[in-house]
This record gives structure tokens, sequence and C-alpha cells, in this order.
């Protein structure tokens, strides 16, 4: 009770704070007003001086913001851009994975992209922006804050502290800094739901909300903050236009070392597991396809020629990659399956999310016709030759094809589509993916353990036997 008595004024504090900057704001304003009401009254000897003018205080920016010079278009575009990336992981993903588990389990997986979905917004309000994309000006256990700005973010903008509508983050000043928030919490939000393809059908919704919560922002927001956010990665020139280090092989490691910590599902290998309803897997899928436009040319932060590169790009690398992902199995199985080309579609979109803004057409179709059977290959040999069990293929989609595509961006980069692409390097890139996934693999482990020891992990047998949707909500589907 003394630990909730505390907690709830330390709540009571934060939103006082909240509270009362708005109330200054509001009251200066009024001040200002009544000032120059005052002043068109008096005779002209006595209107305000310029002296008394410059007296006026001028806002005090943050060290990662910039006055807004509004880009009324690309504002609109990004509005678009951030509604299409969050429509990625409600409904997107939680349909595709709804319908590729068990109808037992299939309330269970949709409701972990829901609940991932709430709780990284929050976090990101409160700490994940400012860990991301703030600045770290302060020393830490002795390390000059210049150092630990190289690897995380800081503190300066917890709980969005200090912007207004009035503020821009530095590196997109014609985007109101609250539409960049909002944007970039989309992308938080997805790379954590991506990880629970992993180890569906076998995860405790408890340990699943604690594990989600501690990886946001001690994994996630660190490789964010390097890549994106002026730190480590991004000083090396790793080119990551749109997130294949920082969404898909920080979440297919992440995903790997689930599968394998948790283990197998009971009867994997010997009970037929096949998907509930391939229509919810298709629909899914489309939705993906279609927020993934957002994702990518969204990414470039700007309703301009890049964009629509990113865009053609994405389309094209897409739809390569499902064909030749088709044809392998089809040549393997005899048969060609719903779901293996709707697999090969998301391998092409995740391939081409790192190189969307800096390769050419012809480039995105390579990539695209590669990703095909370089991702069959993974989610299915690859897995069936070590033996874990990633459920969705977590790993063997996003993980393998977010390392293709950050390798082949430095291969097809054309500065034509984007001078940033001058200079790119197959070294750089690789250097930076092995950073992320010893980053992701080892801060997932020791996240793990912790979840393991507190709410645990894996559910019981006999209620993974029963199925998750009827033992953990009580629900059923019909």
């Amino acid at each position: 009770m003394k630990t909730w008595i505390k907690f709830s004024k330390v709540l009571a504090a934060s939103a006082a704070l909240l509270v009362t900057a708005p109330v200054v704001t509001v009251a200066h304003a009024a001040a200002v007003t009544s000032e120059a009401a005052v002043s068109e009254a008096a005779p002209a000897s006595e209107a305000a001086t310029p002296t008394a003018a410059a007296e006026a205080p001028a806002p005090v920016l943050l060290a990662h913001q910039k006055p807004l010079t509004l880009d009324a278009a690309g504002t609109a575009w990004i509005i678009v851009a951030t509604a299409l990336v969050l429509m990625m992981t409600m409904p997107g993903l939680a349909l595709f994975y709804g319908g590729m588990v068990r109808k037992k389990n299939i309330i269970a997986t949709v409701t972990q992209s829901v609940a991932v979905t709430c709780v990284v917004a929050v976090l990101w309000f409160v700490v994940g922006y400012s860990l991301s994309f703030g600045v770290a000006d302060k020393a830490l256990f002795g390390i000059p804050g210049e150092t630990v700005n190289k690897f995380i973010g800081g503190f300066d903008v917890f709980l969005l502290k200090g912007v207004t509508t009035s503020t821009a983050y530095a590196s997109a000043p014609g985007l109101p800094e609250m539409l960049w928030i909002a944007y970039q919490m989309t992308f938080a939000i997805i790379t954590p739901a991506l990880i629970t393809g992993a180890f569906a059908e076998r995860i405790k919704l408890s340990g699943l909300l604690l594990f989600m919560a501690l990886w946001s922002v001690f994994i996630y927001a660190p490789i964010c903050h390097q890549v994106w956010g002026g730190g480590y990665l991004a000083a090396m020139h790793v080119l990551d236009f749109a997130g294949g280090a920082v969404v898909h092989v920080n979440s297919g490691v992440a995903g790997l070392v689930a599968a394998i910590f948790l283990g197998r599902r009971k009867g994997y290998g010997t009970e037929e597991m096949t998907p509930n309803n391939l229509i919810f897997v298709m629909i899914g899928a489309s939705l993906l396809f279609v927020g993934w436009i957002g994702f990518n040319a969204g990414s470039e932060w700007a309703a301009d020629g890049i964009a629509a590169a990113a865009l053609l790009n994405t389309i094209l690398a897409a739809c390569a990659a499902g064909l030749t992902w088709k044809l392998v199995e089809w040549t393997i199985r005899r048969k060609p399956s719903l779901l293996g080309i709707l697999s090969g579609i998301v391998a092409g979109l995740v391939a081409i999310t790192p190189a969307a803004g800096f390769v050419n057409p012809t480039g995105a179709l390579i990539i695209g016709l590669i990703a095909g059977p370089f991702c069959y290959t993974s989610a299915v040999w690859v897995k069936r030759l070590l033996g874990y069990d990633d459920s969705l293929d977590a790993f063997g989609i996003h993980g393998a094809g977010g390392f293709l595509g950050a390798i082949l961006t430095a291969v097809f980069a054309d500065p034509s589509i984007n001078p940033l692409a001058e200079g790119a390097s197959v070294g750089a890139q690789f250097m930076g993916l092995v950073f992320t996934i010893l980053w992701s693999a080892i801060g997932t482990f020791i996240i793990l353990v912790i979840c393991k020891f507190t709410t645990g992990l894996r559910v019981s047998e006999a209620d993974e036997e029963a199925g998750l949707d009827s033992a953990l909500h009580d629900e059923v589907h019909h």
C-alpha cells in the first residue's frame, strides 16, 4: 500500500508539471493580448518602443529541436502515412498473425498486437521518444554526455517536456514535432509486435506485457537513436531508409532468441498446426502491403521525388518476391499456396525497407527477386534444419529479409535517386548489422530471464492444450 501511495504522489507531481506549462502559456498569451489592446488605445508617444519589444523572451529550444517552418504538403502526407503505419499493426498484423495460428489461439494472438500497441504508445510518450530522439547532454556514470549520446538519447524530452505546436525535430523542420512523434511512435509499436509471431501459442499475456515494455525501452530505443537519432551507426554512414536494422533485424533476432528460450510448442513436429483462416491472413497481408507505403514512402518525411521512388520500389520489390517465393514453393511442393505467395510479398516488403529511398526501380526489382527464395530458405529449410519453433516465421522473414535488404542497399545504392547514397559501403552495413544483432540478442536474453523469474513466460501444458483463448481470455472464436 505504501508503494501505491508513493506511486500516486509521483503521478500527481507529473500531472502538475504537465498542467502548469499550458496554463503559463495561456496566461502569457492573455497578457500579450491585453498589452496590445492598451497599446492601441494609448497615444502614439506612449506606444511600445523597439527596446521594449526586444525584451520579450525568445522561445527556448531543446538541443534536438528547430523552430517549425511548416511544409504544408509534407505535413498532410505524413499525417496520412502515420495512419497507414498504425494500420499495419491494427488490424494488419493482428489479422495476419491471427489467421496463421490454430483456431483455439486466434483471440490470444490478436490480443497480443492490440496490447503491444497500447503499452508501447504510452511508453513512447513517457520516455521512448526522449531516449530515441532526445539528446544526452549530461554525464552518465562519469561518461561525458557527448559520448553517451552516441548510443542513447537523454531525458530532456521526458513526458514530451518542451514539445509545442511551434517546435520541429531538427532533421525534419517542415513537420510539427508532435506529428514527428506520432509517426515515429507507429514504428516503435510495430517493431515489438512483430516479435509476437515467434512465440505465438505459448506465452502468458503478463509475461508478454513486461517483456514488450522492457524491450521497447532498452532494445528498440537505443538502436533507433543510433540509426535515426544521430548516434553511432548514423556516424558510420549505415543506410537504413525505413527500418531494415531498426525494425526487422532487431525484431527478427529478438524473435529467434525468444523462440529458442521458450522452447517448442507442445506437439510441434508431430501434430498438424495449419492456419485457421487463410482469408484473415490474406486481409492482414493486404493491409500490411498498403500500410507499407506509409512505412517506406513516409520515411522520406516529405512529399517529393524520393518519396515517390520509395513508393514505386516498395510495390515492385513486394510483387517480385511474391512471384519468386511462389515459384520456389511450386517447384518443391508441386503446388503453389496462398500462404506462400503472401509470405513472399511480406518478404519483399521487408527486404526493400532499408533500401526504398536509396535505390532505383531496377535495384528494387532485383532485391525483391532475391528476397523470395532467400526468405523461403530461411523460413522453411533453416528452421527445419536447426529445429527451433519460430511459430509464424518472425525471424525467417523479418530477420533474414532485413539482413539481406540492408546488405543489398549498399550494393544497389544510387546517388541519382538520393544523394545520401553516395559512399554507401557493404562493410559499414555489415558492421551496423553485427552491432544490431548483438545488442538485440544479448539484451533480449537478459529481458527474458527477468520475465521468467517475475511474471513467468510460458503457459502451463494444460492451458496450451486447451488453447490460450479459453485459458487466458475466457473467449472463443466461432
